[in-house]
């Protein structure tokens, strides 16, 4: 390889993991000489040799048949042992639409594919395996997807005509198992698709662009789903082809990087700043139910089970009444009236009365049946019930969707 073909590398973009907006023709031609063009397909790849020069010409036929002159594939190479680079750099006389980045100081798939979109002129961005484990042909349903409107298509296994060609029991359990584990985790975003394990899919450039990626791992489908502005999600089935050259990169490692990334997009969603006014608000209420128990008890000599229950009435209302005004303040305000504050109030203490009983049997199964320190078991009851008068008053007691 002579350095003028080295020269010809894509420039490793060094800046933070965020999709520029759609190049002008302007802008990207003071960099690249180049205008935009519709659609860019990013093929990551790390020791694929021996099938670049394959999917190359399979994906160059299908797209010089629909959109000639107005794409461009990447491939981002993690400087492999196996020179993949250089064997794909060597295709670009053949295939000028071919472009090819080496990145030498960063690794895994999804910042591969980020790199690549940074460095991409297209109006749509797609990622295609390069193993031919992906089918090109779905390529083209993909795309029609996104010329009916759809901002993201994805390629499935689990929708009409997809499916899994030879793979083992085992193999199936755990890919089933991480899909089951993002619904628990980060429902409203894994559970828009129907197969959010997929790692081929294309998004038009606007839906991310300006947005912060931090992936873990190589699912990228995820954090393009949790960060992006997705409206219209379009599905392809495809069925996943058994690698005919090479080896394999799942590991266990992957699957660790895939739950860090739920976790991280999860709290990344997390409203953590109600979240704290939430939980210093209930703390207040700890005082207000004691001095309210004390008065009733010293001074109007209540008997002890109706001072229990009005101690802690007045501490729900209480703690309403700050919630109303301090945590979800902005949301209060754009419900105003009375009747909408006897509503919240209402669903407010349901809420709290459920949430007490669960704190009861909590505490009551680690106590008995799992032989946990009761001191203990009410602490992690405590906490369990935070999270669910908070999570549950933000949905229903709180809601923006009352207000139109």
């Amino acid at each position: 390889m002579n350095l003028n073909q080295v020269n010809q590398l894509l420039p490793v973009p060094t800046n933070p993991l965020e999709i520029p907006a759609a190049p002008t023709v302007a802008s990207n031609s003071a960099t690249t000489g180049e205008p935009p063009i519709y659609f860019s397909l990013i093929i990551p790849t790390y020791n694929e040799c021996q099938n670049i020069k394959k999917i190359v010409e399979k994906l160059s036929q299908l797209l010089d048949g629909s959109l000639a002159g107005d794409y461009e594939m990447i491939v981002v190479d993690d400087n492999s042992p196996d020179r993949t680079w250089e064997v794909a750099l060597s295709l670009t006389l053949d295939y000028p639409q071919l472009r090819v980045m080496r990145r030498e100081h960063e690794r895994g798939l999804s910042t591969a594919v980020i790199r690549g979109w940074q460095a991409a002129r297209g109006e749509v961005l797609g990622v295609i395996d390069a193993d031919l484990q992906h089918p090109p042909e779905t390529l083209l349903n993909l795309l029609a997807e996104i010329k009916r409107g759809a901002d993201l298509a994805a390629a499935s296994r689990h929708v009409a005509e997809g499916g899994v060609s030879d793979w083992s029991m085992m193999r199936r359990f755990l890919s089933r198992g991480a899909q089951t584990l993002g619904l628990v985790i980060l429902p409203g975003v894994v559970g828009r698709v129907s197969d959010p394990m997929s790692g081929y899919f294309m998004v038009r450039r606007s839906c991310i662009a300006g947005k912060m990626l931090n992936p873990a791992g190589y699912k990228i489908l995820i954090e393009v789903l949790g960060r992006g502005d997705i409206r219209w999600i379009g599905e392809v089935g495809y069925v996943f082809q058994e690698r005919l050259e090479g080896e394999s990169k799942v590991t266990w490692k992957q699957y660790i990087e895939y739950l860090r990334h739920l976790l991280r997009l999860r709290f990344a969603r997390w409203p953590m700043g109600k979240f704290i006014r939430f939980g210093l608000v209930g703390f207040s209420g700890v005082f207000v139910n004691m001095g309210v128990l004390y008065v009733l008890r010293n001074f109007c000599k209540l008997e002890l089970t109706r001072s229990l229950i009005v101690a802690a009435e007045l501490a729900i209302v209480s703690n309403f009444l700050w919630n109303d005004l301090w945590t979800f303040g902005e949301i209060s305000r754009r419900q105003r009236g009375n009747r909408q504050r006897l509503k919240r109030l209402l669903k407010f203490n349901t809420i709290c009365l459920m949430g007490l009983i669960l704190n009861v049997l909590l505490v009551n199964v680690m106590f008995n049946i799992f032989g946990m320190n009761e001191y203990l078991a009410n602490l992690i009851a405590i906490l369990a019930v935070t999270l669910w008068n908070f999570w549950i008053n933000m949905k229903l007691s709180w809601r923006v969707t009352d207000v139109n």
